[in-house]
């Protein structure tokens, strides 16, 4: 499980809506990707990310590899995966 706080996020800031967070949850065995929440403003813009992640069997460190513009909302994404693995960028 790894979870990213908005006040964390260069964009959400600039956006004055730092409020919300996103977490994902992986298993623990093979890393799949098993779910997430996320809180905060605009995040329906977010959860097709998390829908296609779920339906695709992909794994945290998938996330983590893949390409997440700087900055960005989606960028939490990667941020809370990376955050489950001890590898969080912007905390």
């Amino acid at each position: 499980m790894g979870k990213f706080p908005f006040s964390a996020s260069g964009k959400a800031k600039a956006g004055g809506v730092p409020e919300g967070f996103v977490k994902v949850i992986f298993d623990a065995k093979y890393g799949e990707w098993l779910g997430c929440h996320m809180i905060g403003n605009n995040v329906t813009e977010m959860i097709a990310e998390a829908v296609v992640a779920r339906k695709l069997e992909t794994t945290g460190m998938e996330i983590i590899k893949s390409v997440h513009p700087h900055p960005t909302m989606s960028e939490a994404i990667m941020e809370a995966a990376a955050a489950a693995y001890g590898e969080v960028i912007h905390l």
